[in-house]
């Protein structure tokens, strides 16, 4: 988990990442600012985080961001549906290395901070759908 957590820095959240979205855990009060830059195409080009949470919440966040390049909005939608659903008991998500915080899922209180940086990023997708 910890080693995880220190990918962070090789994504620091700049002011040329316009688009921005926010999340705040319920469950602990755990939070995770987003910025995204598109490529032409509308897809993921650059993203950068400002994470204040536990090692859970961390550590999902370098997940998260290790994958997102890439990807557009509607992508982002259905992996969080995937997350969500994941942390409820079902199946595991096409998301690689989610496997890392596998052991979270029994711990509810944590689920939150695990889906942060998903939510953050639908926030600030949204965003870009409002723009065009």
């Amino acid at each position: 988990m910890l080693g995880l957590a220190v990918e962070l820095a090789g994504f620091p959240l700049d002011e040329g990442l316009d688009l921005r979205g926010e999340a705040r855990s319920q469950s602990c009060g755990s939070t995770l600012a987003l910025g995204f830059e598109l490529g032409p195409d509308g897809l993921t080009k650059r993203l950068g985080l400002q994470v204040t949470a536990c090692a859970i919440g961390q550590a999902s966040a370098a997940i998260f961001a290790r994958h997102a390049n890439g990807l557009d909005a509607q992508a982002i939608d259905h992996s969080l549906e995937d997350v969500d659903a994941w942390l409820g008991g079902g199946t595991a998500p096409n998301w690689p290395d989610i496997e890392a915080i596998s052991n979270a899922r029994d711990y509810s209180a944590r689920h939150g901070a695990i889906l942060l940086p998903w939510r953050a990023a639908q926030q600030a997708l949204s965003k870009a759908g409002a723009e065009r």
